[in-house]
């Protein structure tokens, strides 16, 4: 498109959002709750894809999104345990992940996606929980994070409006903190 080097997008000209295997990545810059931003922006950097960590790791550079209020980078954190997890695990990680998106839903202001996918993704991690036998799987508290998000969605719900500050409604995974 004209001498710009630029498409109509602002995508610079003869460049395509691939991975090495030609799947479609789309390199946009994001902001902090994962929504594209304009070419040549600067947003948010991206979670790495594919990142194989402990248990424990997952655990913790979540909680430290989810605590900055990037909630859809602590989802792709879940995500990441999810498909390279053990697979008896895979509905307590998708779970939690479906949380973090609810969360990142409801901070965008899609109250009704948000809300649902709060009581989706604490249904799953309580119904892993309760198959499993495993009360605190990894120190996670699960009873504790699925009620947060219960009321959540509630409380999106009926006051009609987004979550201002996702940093300071996220979930203790681990628990509650004195004077949070």
């Amino acid at each position: 498109m004209g001498s710009t080097g630029e498409t109509g997008s602002g995508r610079p000209s003869g460049t395509r959002d691939r991975d090495g295997e030609g799947r479609a990545r789309n390199a946009r810059p994001r902001d902090g709750l994962g929504r594209p931003l304009p070419y040549g922006t600067y947003g948010v950097p991206r979670q790495p894809e594919g990142v194989v960590r402990t248990p424990e790791e997952t655990v913790a550079e979540a909680q430290r999104l989810l605590d900055e209020g990037k909630p859809f980078h602590a989802h792709e954190v879940f995500e990441d345990a999810w498909k390279s997890g053990p697979d008896q695990e895979r509905e307590l990680w998708r779970g939690l992940a479906q949380l973090a998106v609810g969360l990142t839903h409801a901070a965008r202001g899609n109250l009704t996606g948000g809300a649902r996918l709060l009581r989706r993704g604490a249904g799953a991690a309580e119904a892993w929980v309760s198959e499993a036998g495993q009360a605190l799987p990894h120190g996670i508290d699960v009873a504790s994070v699925a009620a947060w998000a219960r009321e959540l969605a509630g409380e999106v719900e009926r006051e009609g409006r987004a979550v201002e500050d996702a940093g300071a409604r996220a979930p203790r995974l681990r628990g509650e903190v004195p004077g949070r």
